[in-house]
């Protein structure tokens, strides 16, 4: 049984950090076991320009701890105005990484997002033919549609379409959660790719609902049933270059997850590679643990892979995480994998903590 692995520091290719008091909060957790990460624009207002991935960009920098080189990758939000010229400009500067499509209304600050595909169709062909990837929030929001059936209906109704009509266009489906979609991006060829969080490696619709409603593991796209579970685990082990992690890892206040209409979202930061690490333990597939979380990201994306390299133990006793990460506006709630995790990073404080506790602000 393999009981230490050093494997090149791993990059999120999807994170939200949010903004302002709430960002220096969490900050340092998302940084902890990462040396770069995607940064979703989904702020209030977005980040639509290149001006303002530009600023934001300045204020995570800012925010940073003193000496720490971690590099934020930034994104522009899609919007059916969006300036073709300004987003070609953004990526061939190396301002952003990527565009995000979030479908009008479908997860947290995506009211301006696209209603209409047709009206953002010069921006996707000058993305196309600039190599500019696009991200994809793949739900349709119709709420004709059963929630659990919305990824589905939106790679047909949606996606498929828009890749047929542009298929230089490179697309990533972000936090895939269902058979269709693993099915879709493994039979999509070399310009489609998928991201796959921690969470939905470790949970099903039961622990959303079953026994009792439990609002941290409320997130968007809605954790499905078992049998999708295995097949994102499947893919996830797999080897496949086209499947790699992005935590989606997405803080909210505990008050506002604990309310009578809940917002979706899981923060995963702390622990989202040490659980990664344990699903891939109980399956039989460290050798691949490098590829998924490391390697394959970066490839998709045309970037070096990280050379400093990180190292995880796997210790008899099982890790305690904190509950709590204190902000300065109030405190946010850990993912609570659900089942014992064996596996943590070395010379990583996060570790001496007591069960239940809460972590401070600057642990790195």
């Amino acid at each position: 049984m393999i009981q230490k692995l050093t494997i090149r520091r791993p990059d999120d290719w999807h994170l939200h950090l949010r903004d302002g008091e709430l960002m220096r909060g969490v900050l340092p957790e998302s940084l902890r076991h990462f040396s770069r990460a995607l940064v979703m624009p989904n702020l209030v207002p977005p980040v639509v320009t290149t001006d303002d991935a530009i600023r934001y960009r300045r204020r995570l920098e800012n925010a940073l701890p003193a000496g720490n080189d971690f590099r934020f990758l930034m994104t522009l939000y899609l919007t059916e105005t969006t300036d073709p010229l300004d987003v070609v400009s953004a990526y061939s500067d190396g301002v952003v990484s990527a565009v995000k499509l979030y479908p009008a209304g479908a997860t947290t600050n995506s009211d301006s997002g696209v209603r209409n595909i047709a009206r953002a169709m010069s921006v996707l062909e000058a993305m196309a033919s600039a190599g500019c990837p696009l991200c994809v929030h793949g739900e349709v929001t119709d709420h004709d549609v059963d929630i659990f059936d919305r990824e589905a209906v939106f790679i047909e109704s949606v996606l498929e379409p828009l890749r047929r009509a542009l298929p230089d266009l490179k697309v990533i489906l972000e936090h895939v959660t269902t058979r269709e979609g693993v099915d879709y991006v493994e039979s999509g060829g070399d310009r489609i790719a998928a991201t796959i969080t921690a969470h939905h490696l470790l949970i099903n619709r039961n622990h959303i609902l079953a026994g009792g409603v439990r609002p941290h593991y409320y997130c968007l796209p809605v954790a499905k049933r078992e049998a999708h579970r295995i097949s994102l685990i499947e893919a996830a082990t797999s080897g496949n270059p086209r499947f790699f992690l992005g935590t989606d890892s997405a803080p909210h206040r505990t008050a506002d997850k604990e309310t009578h209409s809940g917002c979706a979202g899981i923060f995963s930061a702390p622990n989202a590679l040490p659980c990664v690490a344990q699903v891939f333990d109980d399956h039989d597939a460290l050798d691949q643990l490098e590829a998924f979380v490391s390697l394959n990201g970066a490839g998709f994306y045309r970037m070096p892979v990280n050379r400093p390299t990180i190292t995880l133990t796997r210790r008899q006793n099982p890790a305690v995480f904190p509950s709590l990460i204190k902000t300065p506006v109030g405190s946010v709630t850990v993912f609570d994998p659900g089942t014992p995790v064996f596996w943590r990073c070395e010379n990583d404080p996060l570790e001496a903590k007591k069960p239940g506790a809460e972590s401070g602000l600057n642990m790195l």
